[in-house]
């Protein structure tokens, strides 16, 4: 179904933020609040994209967000981590030589150089799997790139009411549900940016992001527990 978008301007003076809701019979999101202040937003909201996209369609959402890019990590395994060089370096040594210049670093280093943000929370059990403290290492590699990355211990999240879904946030208005199969195999992205979607999204990462501790204290923790 076509989305319909109207705004409901109030000529009512102030700061107040515009809301939406959508009519989930006819399709149709309403925008309250100030005309001026949401029609540069409908606009782009109209032309967001929807449906599943394979994944080199989903790796060009990096190239083209504009302000902010969210993940909320929730995994216990990744296939395709434990498919690398990198992962049996890990599991043997317990460290890794990880290359700073390799296409995702010089995709993320492209875009936080012009001031964008790359941040997320990675959910970890207790004890961390193997792939959890896989991606802790990790953490130091993207962090260098300007990513801001942060842990949550599984409990805390489950005590949050976060949800078990991967996903990543662009610019607070597309959400990109990441689907795997039963082998922890990366399939496909689904596109999500049904408003209230999008608002219960962007409610999961103030709460993640605010009870989340940076990588770096993490680990130090980990350590500390050991």
């Amino acid at each position: 179904m076509a989305r319909q978008f109207r705004s409901n301007a109030s000529d009512r003076g102030g700061t107040e933020s515009p809301s939406v809701h959508a009519d989930r019979e006819n399709g149709e999101v309403i925008v309250h609040g100030m005309q001026g202040a949401v029609i540069g937003d409908m606009a782009q909201l109209q032309h967001l994209p929807e449906g599943v996209i394979d994944l080199d369609e989903f790796e060009d959402l990096f190239r083209t967000f504009e302000h902010s890019a969210w993940r909320l990590e929730t995994r216990q395994r990744f296939a395709s981590d434990e498919a690398t060089d990198t992962y049996r370096q890990f599991v043997k040594t317990g460290t890794v030589d990880w290359d700073a210049d390799d296409p995702y670093c010089e995709l993320i280093r492209s875009q936080t150089v012009q001031g964008k943000r790359v941040e997320r929370v990675r959910i970890v059990d207790r004890p961390p799997t193997a792939g959890q403290l896989y991606l802790l290492n990790n953490a130091k590699r993207n962090s260098a790139l300007g990513e801001d990355i942060r842990n949550l211990w599984r409990a805390d999240a489950d005590r949050l009411r976060l949800p078990s879904e991967d996903f990543w946030l662009f610019d607070s208005r597309l959400a990109a549900k990441l689907r795997f199969d039963d082998e922890d195999n990366l399939v496909d992205v689904e596109l999500i940016t049904e408003p209230a979607e999008i608002v219960r999204y962007s409610v999961i990462r103030d709460a993640a992001w605010h009870h989340a501790v940076p990588y770096e204290e993490f680990a130090v923790r980990l350590s500390d527990s050991e």
